[in-house]
């Protein structure tokens, strides 16, 4: 079953495309038609692009790695940050930090100098610095928290990136693209989808639509982690009643298969003596 279907895409605007004139053609695979010069983009396919790319980003968040958000623009940034923040992803919203997956490490002591400074502030050393100090500090605490807090808990690269308006987002695309990251993308009929390597054929301009796409891509990764919680129970509880793990049947048959040669072996051996 189809996690969004025609009608409710349709009622959300995901159709609407740009003018005829500022089109990119590698998107015509996924224009239906030409009204009052807009591109309508073909909802029929948007559906399967969508389930194909929640399946994928599923698995991904099963495996307990991470998918990283991306939406700059205005009409994304709410719901983007209140989808991503409920299924407990890292997500950027403000200004693209460049080299952030690139040079991922320098990111990183970006978002350790903010957990020194919260450091700071529970050992009671911030209380003793001078006005002007403390003034500075939290200063760079709040632009800290603005541009990075998003992503504090991104401690390693993530398995993913899922972008809101690839056009805008190109830098983000661009480094995924480098590190071999793949790239979910929400791609408007102005857009070039050459490099995404799952491309969700929507407007991304208009903010139900954005919230229409981020609902089922979010659902979809919401039952990736509870499926993990469930099967990490399950074999916890496993290990405490002192059950081992039941072996797979490819396990087992090579089991049975050892201890047939074993018994061969053993067999020819007492032959062998016997002569």
């Amino acid at each position: 079953m189809s996690r969004t279907n025609f009608d409710q895409l349709l009622e959300a605007g995901v159709h609407f495309g740009h003018l005829k004139s500022k089109w990119n053609p590698a998107m015509a695979p996924y224009i239906f038609m030409e009204r009052n010069g807009i591109h309508i983009i073909d909802l029929n396919k948007t559906v399967a692009k969508i389930d194909e790319a929640a399946e994928q980003l599923k698995a991904i968040a099963k495996s307990g790695k991470k998918v990283l958000f991306v939406a700059t623009k205005k009409q994304a940034k709410e719901v983007v940050a209140e989808k991503a923040q409920a299924v407990g992803m890292p997500y950027v919203i403000e200004r693209w930090p460049g080299g952030m997956l690139t040079n991922f490490t320098t990111i990183r002591k970006a978002v350790k100098k903010m957990a020194n400074i919260d450091k700071l502030t529970k050992d009671g050393t911030f209380n003793n610095l001078s006005k002007r100090e403390r003034l500075q500090i939290s200063r760079q605490r709040e632009k800290l928290e603005k541009n990075l807090g998003s992503i504090a808990d991104l401690n390693r690269l993530p398995s993913a990136l899922f972008v809101v308006d690839v056009m805008k987002e190109h830098i983000a695309v661009a480094e995924a693209v480098r590190l071999g990251i793949p790239v979910f993308g929400m791609v408007d009929t102005n857009s070039n989808p050459r490099d995404i390597d799952y491309v969700i054929p929507a407007n991304d301009d208009a903010t139900k639509s954005i919230d229409a796409v981020m609902t089922a891509i979010c659902q979809a990764i919401a039952e990736g982690l509870e499926e993990r919680k469930v099967e990490k129970a399950d074999s916890d509880a496993a290990e405490a009643s002192g059950k081992a793990p039941r072996k797979s049947k490819k396990a087992e048959a090579a089991a049975e298969a050892e201890t047939e040669q074993v018994a061969e072996a053993a067999a020819e051996e007492a032959e062998e003596a016997e002569a």
